[in-house]
Order: structure tokens, then C-alpha cells, then sequence
């Protein structure tokens, strides 16, 4: 097993940002070292959501892995001389996915509309034939649903495991529950099931290169436009810490 030194953690606005030239080689020892780990996927509007939020802020500060996923985070990093790229969640996610089907890693796809989940597994599972997702849950659980769904996850055990709440709901419910699978890494993927499963699209290349990732998810999902206004705060607020 390969020995990789821990990432070089830099604070953005108060929230350790792991700093690696790449990021699936260390999830993928943590994997295989059987050891607990929590990714965040820390962007401009999640970061300021949790300046006001103290229960999310604990939560993303408890994390063992916080990666660079918005282009705000990026920018500021590189104000502070630390040029690194971005990594968005929903890569990260496919590279780990792709790694698993080599590694027989075990995987399970939870969060989602009902049925998103199971067809983004469908469509994975086409992909790599080798794959093992142990299974697959919708986010809208029943109070009834509930444990008897957390019982069959402890039973389970994957070492992989997909939630796809949206932010803040999938980290605190990772944060809760992560105790069931001990050995796991976990990883709030937001809205990737509906791109798995092809319910909706991203953002075209040259629009996700040229950091203008959030222009079209405005552009599918215009009730955001009030979620959206932390940009210019963050963008506020990181020139003011420059400045100082």
C-alpha cells in the first residue's frame, strides 16, 4: 500500500480547503487503510451559508476531506498564492466510481427524486459491468422507511457511499448517520444522481472551463437567483480579507 502524506489544509474564510494536485488517490488509500472519512465539496455559496449557519460550519470544520469544488474557492486560493485547481464534486465522483469497478470497492447510492437514484445506478452499472453498488435509496424516506433503510446500511457496510440531499441537509445527515459504517467514505454529491440518470444536464464544457458553471444552473433552475447572491458576497468578503 502506497504511504501519501496528508493534504497541506488552507483556511477559505475560515474553512480548512485540502490542497492536492489531485484528489482520488488519497480518498482512494482512505478507502483501502478502512478509514472514516467525510468529503465536503465546499463552493462560494456553501461557504457563506455556513458563516451564518454554526451547525454547518462544525460540521464542514469535523470533515476529514474539504475539496475546492466552487470556482469562488479556486480564485481565492490562488489570491493567496496557492495555485491549485478546481475539482468538482460530481468528477471527483466518477473517478472514485471508476476506481471502485477496478478495486471491487462496494457502493451505495442514496438521496434523489424516487427511482433517480436506481436509474443512476442502472446507467454506472451499464458502464462498468464490474461495478458493485449494494443498492440504491430515494432521498424521501418515511418516517416508517427510515430505520428499517439505516438498519439495511449497517448491514450493508459499502465502502462507498453517495448522498445526494443538497446542501446543507446531506452533510448534516452524513454527520449523523456516518457512525453506521465506520470504514466508509462519505460524499455529498448534491444533484449528480439526475445527471447520472440523465433527468438533467450540466453545464457544457466550455461553460464549467471558463468557470461559468453557475450561469447555467441559473439558467435551468432560475428560483436560485436569491441562493446566488452569495457569489458577490463571497467575492466581497475574500478582497476584504486580502486587503487586510
Amino acid at each position: 500500500m502506497l504511504t501519501i502524506d496528508p493534504p497541506k489544509k488552507f483556511p477559505v474564510l475560515g474553512f480548512p480547503v485540502d490542497c492536492l494536485p489531485e484528489y482520488q488517490p488519497w480518498l482512494a488509500n482512505r478507502i483501502a487503510e478502512g478509514q472514516s472519512t467525510h468529503v465536503v465539496t465546499l463552493n462560494a455559496e456553501m461557504t457563506m451559508l455556513a458563516q451564518e449557519t454554526p451547525q454547518l460550519a462544525d460540521v464542514i470544520r469535523a470533515a476529514e476531506f474539504v475539496i475546492p469544488d466552487g470556482a469562488g474557492v479556486v480564485l481565492y486560493l490562488k489570491l493567496f498564492g496557492e495555485q491549485i485547481q478546481r475539482c468538482p464534486g460530481i468528477e471527483l465522483a466518477a473517478q472514485m466510481l471508476e476506481e471502485a469497478a477496478q478495486s471491487s470497492w462496494s457502493v451505495f447510492f442514496f438521496g434523489g427524486e424516487p427511482s433517480v437514484a436506481s436509474e443512476a445506478a442502472e446507467k454506472w452499472q451499464q458502464k462498468l459491468p464490474n461495478l458493485q453498488i449494494l443498492g440504491t435509496q430515494n432521498g424521501f424516506l418515511t418516517p416508517e422507511d427510515t430505520e428499517p433503510f439505516l438498519h439495511k446500511l449497517q448491514e450493508l457496510q459499502p465502502q462507498l457511499i453517495f448522498v445526494g440531499l443538497g446542501v446543507p441537509r446531506q452533510e448534516y445527515w452524513i454527520a449523523q448517520h456516518r457512525h453506521l459504517c465506520p470504514n466508509a467514505v462519505w460524499m455529498g454529491i448534491g444533484g449528480s444522481f439526475d445527471i447520472w440518470a440523465e433527468r438533467s444536464q450540466r453545464a457544457p464544457a466550455w461553460l464549467c472551463n471558463n468557470n461559468l458553471e453557475w450561469v447555467y444552473r441559473l439558467y435551468q433552475e432560475p428560483w436560485r437567483w436569491r441562493r446566488m447572491l452569495a457569489l458577490p458576497r463571497f467575492a466581497w468578503r475574500s478582497l476584504l480579507v486580502k486587503l487586510r
